[in-house]
């Protein structure tokens, strides 16, 4: 198990490929499945990436082509992690 600040006031913890995220502010805990996992860590190794740039490195980091369905399902989980707060805005 590994515990990491993440930013502001989240905290990550992760199970393999897995995670919750708890944001200390709002009491809100989120589960994180693999992808969602790897985007987020993603974004977060990389802030400056387009959508497009987000979604190759995601692939590459995953072993998977990044096929129009892939930037698809990309597109969809940042929606859903700005959605929650986990992700600023674009």
């Amino acid at each position: 198990m590994v515990q990491k600040q993440a930013q502001n006031s989240r905290l990550l913890k992760s199970w393999g490929d897995e995670a919750v995220v708890y944001d200390t502010a709002s009491g809100d805990t989120h589960y994180l499945k693999p992808i969602t996992l790897a985007l987020y860590q993603t974004c977060r190794d990389h802030p400056g990436y387009t959508s497009a740039e987000i979604a190759a490195a995601l692939a590459a980091r995953l072993n998977v082509t990044n096929s129009p369905q892939f930037m698809e399902l990309t597109d969809d989980t940042l929606s859903s992690l700005r959605k929650i707060g986990l992700l600023e805005s674009a």
